[in-house]
């Protein structure tokens, strides 16, 4: 579904791009992707895949917000993101990223479904992640 599909469909909505909001949902990335960290160090595989997933989500979403766009459901941010990629505008191999991620979160969450082996790699994609979206957020213009 492309951007304007998804805008006419109620998913998305056009805002004006916001720096405060886009620093916002950084931190809020920083935040989960510590407490990723600190789950799987406790052994809790189950918040720590949950938590990595809402590191990912966090960081489209502040560039979501750096492209004057604010997302109504989870799946719009993956959709936002491929149609960005498509663009140039956002790295493609990170949509598959996103996209494991969000799967992993859903099998934790709903399904009771989770081991070390799925977190550990769901944290390992959420830094990189995390990394590759502040170089993408540089490099786009208000």
């Amino acid at each position: 579904m492309r951007i304007e599909e998804l805008i006419q469909k109620g998913f998305l909505k056009r805002i004006k791009p916001n720096e405060k909001m886009v620093d916002k949902e950084i931190k809020e990335a920083e935040y989960d992707i510590e407490k990723a960290r600190e789950s799987f160090g406790n052994k809790d595989y189950k918040w720590s895949t949950i938590k990595a997933y809402y590191a990912m989500f966090h960081a489209s979403r502040a560039v979501l917000i750096s492209y004057g766009l604010k997302d109504r459901r989870h799946f719009a941010v993956g959709m936002t993101l491929e149609e960005l990629a498509k663009k140039g505008k956002f790295k493609l191999s990170l949509i598959d990223d996103f996209r494991s991620g969000l799967v992993a979160r859903e099998d934790a969450d709903y399904k009771g479904v989770y081991f070390s082996e799925v977190a550990e790699h769901i944290l390992n994609i959420a830094d990189e992640f995390l990394d590759e979206v502040k170089k993408t957020l540089k490099s786009i213009q208000p």
